[in-house]
């Protein structure tokens, strides 16, 4: 999960730098705001992947706790299904550390990019 968000995270930056080089070359600085398209995309993309680490992680965890109290039962031991809503931990994993620095720093390079090129 960890190389996926870090490939959202480098696909983003090219997406976002060749749509600001197509609109700078072509003169359109109205145009800059498609750029946040992608950053929209990724971000949500990001924290879906940020949010499933963390339901398996909880999954693990809920495997663990029975495995100590000894209520482990035959079904639990291949059951990997995430714990947790995924929605839910989508939204709260967008306000993570790790995701809305970067994805807030891009959106506002590429509206800076925008009113540079007017």
């Amino acid at each position: 999960m960890a190389s996926n968000a870090a490939s959202c995270k480098a696909w983003s930056i090219a997406l976002v730098s060749a749509v600001l080089v197509v609109v700078a070359d072509r003169g359109r600085p109205e145009y800059a705001l498609f750029a946040l398209v992608p950053t929209l995309l990724f971000l949500v993309l990001d924290s879906y992947y940020l949010a499933l680490e963390r339901a398996f992680r909880g999954s693990y965890n809920e495997f663990i706790d029975k495995l100590h109290r000894g209520d482990i039962a035959a079904s639990d031991l291949y059951a990997v299904s995430p714990k947790g809503r995924v929605c839910s931990l989508t939204v709260k994993s967008a306000l993570s550390f790790s995701v809305w620095p970067f994805y807030a720093g891009l959106t506002v390079m590429t509206l800076a990019a925008g009113f540079l090129l007017i």
